[in-house]
C-alpha cells in the first residue's frame, strides 16, 4: 500500500470531456502544489453519495483558503458514471471527478478491494494529502467505517500545517 512520503505513480484516469473521453496521469496532476485526493468505493452508493462526496463539495472553499490547489475524487467506475454522479451532486468546478475504470491506479497504490459478486473490484475508502507529487498524509478507512477520510478531518490536518 502507498505510504507517507511515497510518490504518486503514473496511471491513466479518465473524465468525460466535451469532445469525448479525456485521459489524465495522476503523477502529472499532482506533481506541483498541494492537492487532496479521496477515493470512494462507488459512485451513487449510500455513504459515498450522502456523506463523503457532499462534505468535500461543502468544504471546497475552505480547502482552497488553506492552500489546496485541487480536490480530486476517484472511483473504480467509468467516466460516464462519474460524470452523471458529478451532475447529480452539482459538483461544478469545486472538485475534479476522475474514473479509474479498470482499477489499475488503485492496484498500483494498493488501495483496492474485491467485493466479489456485490461489485467486483472497488477502491477502498481513503483520502490523502499530496504535496509536489508526494503523499504527506494518508487516511485509509477500515471496512464499513467512515471517519478518518472525512473532509473535516483532512481539512483539520491541512490547517495545522
Amino acid at each position: 500500500m502507498i505510504e507517507k512520503n511515497d510518490s504518486i505513480p503514473s496511471a491513466v484516469l479518465t473524465q468525460r470531456g466535451e469532445a469525448g473521453i479525456d485521459k489524465y496521469d495522476p503523477e502529472l496532476i499532482f506533481s506541483e502544489g498541494t492537492h487532496v485526493l479521496f477515493g470512494v468505493p462507488g459512485a451513487f452508493t449510500p455513504t459515498c453519495s450522502e456523506k463523503h462526496l457532499p462534505e468535500f463539495i461543502e468544504k471546497s472553499s475552505d480547502f482552497r483558503d488553506a492552500g489546496v490547489e485541487s480536490i480530486v475524487c476517484v472511483s473504480v467506475n467509468d467516466c460516464f458514471v462519474m460524470d452523471a454522479w458529478a451532475k447529480d451532486n452539482k459538483v461544478g468546478d469545486k472538485l475534479r471527478m476522475l474514473a479509474d475504470g479498470d482499477g489499475s491506479f488503485h492496484e498500483k497504490i494498493g488501495l483496492i478491494k474485491d467485493t466479489g459478486s456485490f461489485g467486483g473490484k472497488r477502491a477502498k475508502r481513503y483520502a490523502m494529502i499530496i504535496h509536489n507529487g508526494c503523499v504527506t498524509d494518508l487516511f485509509v478507512e477500515e471496512d464499513q467505517t467512515f471517519g478518518v477520510s472525512r473532509a473535516d478531518h483532512v481539512l483539520e490536518v491541512i490547517q495545522k500545517k
